[in-house]
């Protein structure tokens, strides 16, 4: 991907390279390329704009914007990755709380509503179809008409849309786990349907929930990141990739995605330690 660049920096600086001639260039392959001349190969790994980083490219870019800013005391700086995430968090954090609220709502009135159950689960379905990122800039006009100030608001409901739908089919799959014998056995003890619910098929369902709440965060994570991105933010790591795309800084728009990729990881850690000690304290654990 950057033998190329360095040929041309190579040619530009005087040095000789096989082939001479424009055309003979054109028809040469990438590896006769590298082959005739090893030293490109090290410097297509240290340009300061590859097309395709290296790891180590990437890597050096993170800690530049994390790390040694934090170190530096520049942590809430508007060039550190530590304050963009911090931005497109507090977005995933509302988005995620919203679609949660709504996705649990929903699947009780399921579960307990045959009419609910035929008309909104096809629905739910269907708005996945959806693609968000035609959907994304719809959301953030509508807001605006409405009076809805800000980038915040819109993000929120950006990222609610996609962590909704897991959570919806994880808890209508956990409120249904419990069986026939359980269920006639509540019945047995004139147990009412709201003693059923907290007795039995809450409890039956916290597996389910927390499996769709995994999945819900990092759905919310990309919402957020996609919303941003329609807005023409400067803030958030949606905004870092934008940026990035616009000014030509490949090195950028990695970097931000691995920070994307961490953060979602500490956040599913999080709710999988959430896990472990919720369903130990219920008896449910290994």
């Amino acid at each position: 991907m950057n033998i190329r660049l360095a040929l041309d920096q190579a040619e530009r600086s005087g040095a000789t390279v096989v082939p001479e001639t424009p055309i003979a260039r054109q028809e040469v392959s990438v590896w006769r390329l590298m082959a005739q001349n090893p030293d490109l190969v090290p410097q297509s790994y240290a340009q300061d704009r590859p097309r395709l980083p290296t790891p180590g490219q990437v890597a050096g870019e993170l800690w530049a914007t994390t790390g040694e800013m934090a170190l530096e005391g520049r942590a809430m700086s508007r060039r550190s990755l530590i304050f963009h995430a911090w931005v497109t968090l507090r977005s995933t954090f509302w988005g995620f709380l919203l679609g949660t609220t709504l996705g649990i709502a929903g699947a009780i009135a399921i579960v307990y509503s045959r009419v609910v159950n035929l008309s909104l689960m096809p629905w739910a379905i269907i708005s996945q179809t959806i693609p968000i990122v035609a959907l994304a800039p719809m959301i953030i006009v509508l807001s605006a008409q409405v009076g809805i100030e800000g980038r915040g608001v819109p993000k929120a409901i950006i990222s609610a849309y996609l962590c909704y739908f897991p959570v919806l089919v994880g808890m209508v799959k956990g409120l249904r786990s419990p069986g026939t014998a359980q269920l006639d056995l509540l019945k047995t003890y004139s147990a009412s349907s709201l003693q059923s619910f907290w007795k039995l098929r809450l409890p039956s369902s916290v597996p389910y929930l927390f499996a769709s709440l995994k999945i819900g965060i990092a759905a919310a994570l990309v919402g957020t990141i996609v919303g941003e991105l329609p807005t023409g933010a400067i803030r958030g790591l949606g905004a870092r990739i934008l940026i990035g795309d616009q000014f030509g800084t490949p090195l950028a728009i990695w970097a931000a995605l691995f920070a994307a990729a961490i953060l979602a990881g500490v956040l599913v850690t999080l709710l999988d330690v959430a896990q472990r000690a919720t369903l130990k304290r219920m008896g449910m654990g290994r």
